[in-house]
């Protein structure tokens, strides 16, 4: 009886996680761009290169890592879906968060197209 109860345990645990792990990275972009500053020399790019590539370092010239450097305006163009979908869903940057702002300025950007701007 005490070994059902544990695999029961064990298995609701992994049906957890697993459901809710599941449930934050399906989270859709920001709908409501009205007011958001999501221009990407003033905004967009000084969040990259603090929170993943410069200061960071996990996509600085010459990485490898995911979608590799985002050191410029075509290498961040190049994966703007990546990262909306990375940093809307928590998942980017390790070791760290993103505001929910910051997060609305990538996700504004990418909808509108990505411009350099």
């Amino acid at each position: 009886m005490r070994k059902i109860i544990v695999v029961f345990l064990v298995l609701f645990s992994v049906a957890y996680v697993g459901c809710k792990k599941s449930a934050e990275t399906n989270v859709a972009p920001q709908s409501n761009c009205d007011g958001i500053d999501s221009r990407f020399s003033a905004k967009v790019f000084p969040i990259i290169q603090n929170s993943c590539a410069t200061n960071i370092g996990c996509h600085a010239s010459g990485s490898s890592n995911g979608p590799g450097a985002l050191t410029n305006y075509t290498q961040i163009s190049n994966a703007s879906a990546a990262i909306r979908t990375a940093v809307v869903s928590g998942v980017m940057p390790r070791g760290s968060t993103l505001s929910e702002n910051e997060k609305s300025i990538i996700s504004c950007w990418v909808s509108s197209g990505a411009p350099n701007n």
